[in-house]
């Protein structure tokens, strides 16, 4: 197998992935808010899942403490990852291949950190419309 034919499978698994996210998003999405609050009831959940959530007895609830948790490691890893760049930056020495990746270490780093902060937003938005019952999103 040739370099481009290798390419081209890569690219085509990578666009399958996403193909596969954005229906499984659309999926997940389209379920009606009335339904998931029927569901998601906080009077059903277990004792073991209030204790884990500090109290929160509401699987929404815990869902979004799950995801914002997850939204802070992963914006704690691109801030770092800013520092690194930045001190890659600095100590390169006019070295024009260290410069090149510090660039590019930061460029992809600071659109980590852009995804990190409109997931958030999202997920909040999202979840907080469907915990106070609301119909519109």
């Amino acid at each position: 197998m040739n370099t481009l034919t290798s390419t081209r499978v890569k690219e085509g698994l990578v666009f399958a992935g996403l193909i596969s996210l954005v229906v499984l998003a659309g999926t997940l999405l389209s379920v009606d808010t009335v339904f998931a609050n029927s569901l998601l009831n906080s009077s059903d959940a277990p004792s073991i899942i209030t204790n884990a959530t500090g109290g929160e007895g509401d699987a929404k609830a815990l869902i979004l403490r799950i995801v914002n948790y997850f939204l802070t490691f992963l914006g704690v890893i691109a801030v770092l990852m800013v520092i690194y760049a930045g001190v890659l930056y600095v100590t390169s020495a006019g070295n024009d291949d260290s410069v090149g990746q510090a660039k590019k270490i930061l460029l992809y780093s600071g659109v980590g950190l852009l995804l990190v902060f409109v997931s958030f937003a999202l997920v909040n938005t999202i979840l907080g419309a469907v915990s106070s019952g609301s119909t519109t999103l």
